[in-house]
């Protein structure tokens, strides 16, 4: 591997690394965080949802660019890529829900509503946890 291409997957990585920290961060201070101050978090939680599904796919592109393929994975590794795509989508939506202003996105009733907000923290920081969990095996088995 090139001392460019090495730099290239740093780099990618040390940004994919930072959203981890801003969902799983976010996550966890928006649940802790009194109802009024949440909104600041969310904000937070969803740069690192970003990140993660912009950080992602760069590092396959670094391999693509360098290597002119994308990374050799099979078995544990694709379930783990798998499972972080899926908890970064679902990560995402849940809190762009929790930020969106619009009405028509979020349940009418303001039982539903609160609700809603009262599981969006503890189940974003699940996923986070999961993806970052996830990104072990995948690191490991690919």
């Amino acid at each position: 591997m090139s001392v460019a291409q090495n730099l290239a997957y740093s780099a990618v990585q040390a940004v994919h690394n930072f959203g981890a920290v801003a969902t799983v961060g976010g996550s966890i201070a928006a649940m802790l965080a009194a109802p009024e101050a949440r909104r600041k978090f969310a904000w937070l939680a969803l740069a690192g949802w970003t990140t993660q599904a912009v950080s992602g796919p760069a590092l396959g592109l670094v391999s693509y660019y360098f290597d002119h393929r994308f990374p050799d994975i099979a078995g544990i590794a694709i379930a783990a890529l798998t499972i972080k795509i899926i908890c970064v989508a679902l990560g995402f939506t849940l809190v762009a829900a929790y930020l969106c202003p619009c009405e028509r996105y979020l349940p009418s009733c303001a039982y539903c509503l609160e609700r809603f907000r009262r599981l969006v923290w503890p189940t974003s920081t699940t996923l986070a946890v999961t993806a970052l969990t996830a990104a072990a095996f995948l690191r490991w088995f690919a």
